[in-house]
């Protein structure tokens, strides 16, 4: 029974060998196995992850939009478009285009854009026109459209249902106007503002509303000039005269009447 013993010491032995040339391979079969029935680990760098992501570029907001207000010359090609349109005629006080000014300043639109505008007025009173401006913009006022009104045909009524903001005209003789000589806006030391938003009581027609009365309450509203607002602040604070007439007139501005060379007299802007 010796040599079982020993064959039998000899199995066990081997029971724990790796599969080599001597081995049956069923030791290596089952080492297989074993290694095969764990799922493979999920492979990650143990090296800390010392990316840093880039900071993401930023702009700089913009500066607020400002007023930026200048004074010009009137350009000969709009000279020309004035007399193509009968403003300059002569009966009217203005008669060379030296006596004028091109006030250009930016303005608050009703869908809270800012445009440029442009107003044709008296040389003597540009700049009071141009620090007006400048404080009706900074106030975030809202005006509709500014255009010198030879884009209307100097048309009076036009400009008005444009809702335009405009100044000089030597108005035709059919629209409202005062004698040429006295008149503030032939001499162009007169502004109408959002005429919709400040209608005016036409005497032509038993003081009914121009260009209508849908707004002749003056209540608080947008483009609305009232006593008191930033509006009617910047030009009574620069010495003009809000609604120099006898009737209502809710967008005029004017210098006095009649209308005389202005010297500044008042203007603390």
């Amino acid at each position: 029974m010796r040599p079982v013993a020993v064959a039998l010491a000899v199995l066990v032995l081997c029971t724990g060998c790796s599969g080599g040339s001597g081995s049956s391979g069923s030791s290596g079969s089952d080492s297989s196995d074993d290694a095969g029935s764990e799922s493979p680990p999920v492979t990650t760098s143990s090296a800390p992850d010392t990316t840093t992501a880039s900071p993401s570029p930023t702009t700089p907001d913009p500066p607020p939009p400002e007023a930026d207000a200048g004074v010009h010359p009137v350009p000969p090609a709009q000279w020309r478009r004035m007399h193509a349109a009968g403003m300059i005629r002569p009966e009217c006080p203005v008669t060379d285009r030296h006596q004028l000014r091109v006030v250009e300043v930016n303005h608050h639109t009703f869908s809270g854009q800012v445009r440029r505008g442009a107003l044709v007025v008296n040389r003597d009173v540009a700049a009071s026109v141009a620090r007006i401006f400048t404080k009706v913009f900074e106030a975030g006022f809202p005006i509709r459209r500014m255009q010198p009104i030879e884009a209307y045909g100097g048309d009076d009524d036009a400009s008005m249902r444009a809702d335009n903001t405009s100044a000089f005209n030597c108005r035709q003789p059919d629209q409202n106007n005062a004698a040429f000589a006295e008149s503030p806006h032939a001499n162009g030391r007169a502004i109408d503002i959002n005429p919709r938003e400040n209608p005016w009581q036409d005497p032509r027609c038993g003081l009914c509303w121009q260009p209508s009365a849908r707004y002749a309450a003056r209540t608080p509203g947008p483009g609305k000039i009232l006593s008191g607002g930033a509006v009617w602040r910047a030009f009574t604070d620069a010495g003009w005269v809000w609604q120099d007439i006898d009737t209502a007139d809710y967008q005029h501005f004017d210098t006095g009447y009649p209308s005389v060379p202005w010297v500044g007299a008042g203007d603390r802007t």
